[in-house]
Parts: structure tokens; sequence; C-alpha cells
């Protein structure tokens, strides 16, 4: 029996997410929570034959039983971006949201794997930590930020300009965060790349850097990336359903570094001692099985590190100082 939850279910992102995730015949109870609407999603989504059964569950009142021993959470919860609208300016509302979800599985489903999507990624991951950890259930094995959709849109973005690679089986490593300038792609790792020109890497490491925003603008006030959004948390969510499973998964993904002790602190020497990055991740039955290191960097990714690594300081620490010494 394998139960996966998404918390927020009725949402852009969480209706496309539920429906891709209601096809996987490994999960046997999708449980879709929101604060609205969800009986109806999953009315809906039950009348596929697929194996899981649908639950709905609206409101505060029913979250702990939506997130009860769960094996999986998702969490896309949360207000959209809009046109002019960072990531970081939507940490206030969705702070908040998450604080609270985390609280709930802390709760009643304290092993279950946490998958954070909610924007921003590289605080509230901090967030849903710091909650893990007032409760005395954390695990860093078992948190995780998704930023797959990083990874889906350097495949996409480069195998338009790289002839031999095709968007649906090229690997572009994408480590770092999940916003803007903390987004950074290894292009220096990828084969066929070195034939492009030094303006051809800094367009294309831009756009996968600032490609949310060619949605954002596309779609003129009504909402960001939330269909691609939902294929990437799908494509990570069913990775860990793989290694349940048993078998040998590797994704790139927002983690605590402590995930790792034994190659934690070669990763940490590259990155200034920062306590959460992306990374390349080999994935098991309980988590995160290893860690691995960036790899050799050309100059100009290692410029793009150097700016990174601010940023994201301030960000976790955003993340951290949102729920230390709140009551929780």
């Amino acid at each position: 029996m394998v139960k996966v939850v998404v918390a927020g279910a009725a949402g852009g992102i969480g209706q496309p997410l539920s429906l891709l995730l209601k096809t996987n015949p490994q999960i046997t109870h999708l449980a879709l929570y929101d604060i609205v609407n969800t009986p109806g999603v999953a009315a809906d989504l039950s009348h596929i034959n697929s194996n899981a059964k649908v639950t709905g569950h609206v409101g505060n009142d029913q979250l702990e039983a939506a997130v009860a021993n769960a094996d999986i959470i998702v969490i896309p919860a949360g207000v959209p971006r809009k046109p002019g609208m960072t990531r970081d300016d939507l940490f206030k509302i969705n702070a908040g949201i998450v604080r609270d979800l985390a609280t709930a599985a802390a709760k009643c489903a304290p092993h279950a794997f946490i998958c954070v999507i909610s924007n921003p990624v590289n605080s509230t991951v901090p967030i849903v930590v710091e909650v893990f950890k007032k409760h005395g259930v954390y695990d860093p094995k078992r948190i995780f930020g998704v930023t797959t959709l990083d990874l889906v849109r350097a495949s996409t973005f480069t195998s338009e300009l790289v002839s031999t690679l095709k968007p649906h089986t090229a690997v572009i490593p994408v480590v770092g965060g999940h916003s803007g300038v903390t987004i950074l792609p290894l292009l220096s790792q990828v084969a066929g790349t070195d034939a492009l020109s030094e303006e051809q890497i800094k367009a294309l490491t831009n756009r996968i850097q600032f490609g949310g925003d060619e949605v954002v603008k596309a779609k003129d006030g009504a909402g960001s990336a939330t269909l691609s959004m939902a294929y990437a948390g799908a494509r990570f969510t069913n990775s860990i359903l793989e290694a349940i499973a048993g078998k040998s998964v590797s994704e790139y993904t927002y983690v605590n570094l402590d995930a790792d002790p034994e190659n934690c602190g070669k990763i940490r020497d590259t990155v200034d001692g920062l306590e959460y990055f992306s990374v390349r991740v080999d994935l098991g039955p309980n988590g995160v099985q290893k860690l691995h290191p960036l790899g050799n960097l050309s100059a100009y990714e290692k410029t793009l590190l150097g700016e990174a690594i601010p940023e994201l300081k301030a960000n976790i620490e955003k993340g951290v100082s949102f729920i230390q010494g709140a009551k929780l």
C-alpha cells in the first residue's frame, strides 16, 4: 500500500499533478487536500480506471486526516506568481501555508517523503526542515525541494541548439537553487555544448534561469508555469516511488547537505559552507543515499556560482528565521 498526498490539489499545479499521479500504478491511495474544491477534483479523478483510490479533503479540519500515514507528501500549495512578481515576493504568503502543512505532516506522517514545490523553494524547504526539527522528527534524507523543472527546461532549451541531443533523453546538470541567479546549469559538462559560442552559452543559461518569466509573460496575468511544473513534480514523485520500490534512481534536488555526511563536506567546501544546495542525488528506499559533488566547472560557471551563493544564503536564512522562535 502506497499513500501519496497532494497538498494544494485544487490549484493550477495541483490538478494536473494529481491527474499525472493517478496514472501511476504504484500508488494505491491518492489523497487530495486543499482549502477549497478538492471533493470535486477527487470525484473527477476517481472515474479514471487506474489503481489508486482517490479521496478529497478540504479545509483545516481535514488536513491531518489527509496526510495521516502518508508515504509521500507533495506540496504545490500556494499562490502563483503574477507579472512583475519574483519568487521571493511570494514568501510571506507561501511561507505560512508551507509551515502549516509541514506541522500537520510532522504530527501525522513523520516518516513521509516531503517533496516541496511551493515557491520560493530556496526558503520553503528550510521552513519544512525547521518545523520537523521542532517536532523532533527531522530526517534530512526525506525532505526535498523539487527543482526538476529547471532540468526539464534545460533539456528542452539545450536540445534546440545542440542537434545531437534529444529533449526526452538529454540530462543537463542544473545545481544550486530554484530561482533566478541561484539556478546554475552546468553546460560545460554536456557533450556537444562545446560547439556553442560564449554568447550562446550565456543566453542559454539566462533562459534556463528565467524560463518561468516567459510563461508568466505569455499568460499575461493569468498564471505561471503550472502545467510544466506539474509534469516536473510528477516526474520527481515517480522517481521517489521507484526508489521506495528498490530501484536505482538519480535526480537533481534541493536538499540539506547533511543528508549525506560522507560527501557533504566536499560539496560545502565548493559552495562556501551553504547548508542547502541542489545536487545530483542517488535515491533509495530510505531517501537520500548519496550526494554527488558538482564536478569541474568552467570559468563562467564559477562566476555564476559566486553570484548564486549570497542569494542562496539570504534565502535560506529567511526560511530558517521564519520558524525559529515561532510557536508551533
